[in-house]
């Protein structure tokens, strides 16, 4: 494999507004590769919107999903690629002709679609049907897998991921800023981004703190370290629907070191050379060759009935 620059980015969607969210994800995969960016990734849902679809009926899912590949959005995307020469990563809902609706991640090129991913815990609408697989493909040489958002938090997912083959793993999300039984969790006030431009320490207080990216600190590049993987984080800033989220868009290599982050109060994309060399010099590399499969198989594998509880969704009711 060779070195491969990947970028990152962070913007401020409009609810189902994907004609606008197109238009940005056109400028920031432009600017990307414009500096040299063979790929770029944004966060989950980044075409439609996220937050917005909680109280939606099936009806109006049904109205702003798409068939992948066939569908509009995906076809832009596809055009988009063409015409940076890029490849680009982004999110959306998606419907099958059956009418089931799922939460997908697409990666295309200047050919079309490569890869496709469901995400396998979706909860912000009930109508949502869950991913039953893993999603491993390559990007110039480099094996790569998708989990989106919650899937990541799972970490079975992204062991999985990993001995499945993947070496690079995008992680696009919509997280940070809600309520939790975690200590210092909670919503970020909506003025705050409203006056950043004169007060942007307090709005930076409350984003990179226990609300935000002192939270993400806690499991993100354990993930990267853990499994010897470079973790492509994407996340959208500002409003999503009535929720401020805080971007922190970010690349951790191997070791568990972000080597490129996202800091701006705005739109923006960071970019970060990948280099093969790391995926066997650190740690979660060698750990890997240690493992003891034959005493934990069983106990990995035992009967589990899955149940999905997330707080900010029953504080929010």
């Amino acid at each position: 494999m060779n070195k491969l620059k990947v970028s990152t980015a962070q913007f401020e969607n409009k609810s189902g507004d994907k004609a606008y969210n197109l238009s940005v994800i056109d400028t920031l995969a432009g600017k990307a590769a414009q500096e040299g960016s063979q790929v770029i990734a944004f966060h989950e849902c980044s075409i439609t919107g996220y937050t917005f679809a909680r109280p939606l009926s099936k009806a109006q899912m049904l109205d702003v999903a798409e068939e992948i590949p066939d569908g509009e959005s995906i076809q832009q995307l596809i055009a988009i690629a063409q015409k940076h020469d890029i490849v680009v990563l982004a999110g959306l809902f998606e419907k099958d002709k059956d009418e089931n609706l799922f939460k997908a991640y697409v990666c295309v090129d200047k050919n079309g679609l490569v890869a496709k991913y469901r995400k396998l815990h979706p909860f912000i609408n009930p109508h949502l049907k869950p991913g039953n697989e893993y999603c491993v493909f390559e990007i110039h040489g480099w094996k790569c897998g998708i989990l989106i958002c919650y899937d990541n938090n799972i970490i079975e997912n992204v062991r999985a991921t990993n001995l499945l083959g993947a070496d690079i793993i995008f992680m696009p999300h919509v997280t940070m800023c809600t309520p939790s039984t975690r200590p210092g969790a909670g919503f970020v006030d909506p003025k705050l981004w409203e006056n950043r431009e004169a007060d942007p320490t307090s709005l930076r207080l409350e984003f990179d703190g226990m609300k935000g990216r002192g939270w993400l600190m806690k499991w993100l590049p354990a993930r990267a370290y853990d499994n010897g993987i470079y973790a492509i984080f994407s996340n959208p800033i500002g409003m999503d629907d009535d929720q401020l989220k805080n971007g922190c868009s970010m690349i951790v290599d191997p070791f568990g070191d972000v080597i490129a982050e996202c800091r701006t109060l705005g739109d923006d994309f960071v970019t970060a050379t990948l280099t093969p060399e790391k995926l066997t010099q650190a740690g979660g590399y060698r750990y890997k060759k240690a493992r003891r499969p034959d005493l934990y198989r069983d106990i990995i594998g035992q009967e589990h009935t899955p149940e999905q509880k997330v707080v900010w969704l029953d504080t929010d009711k």
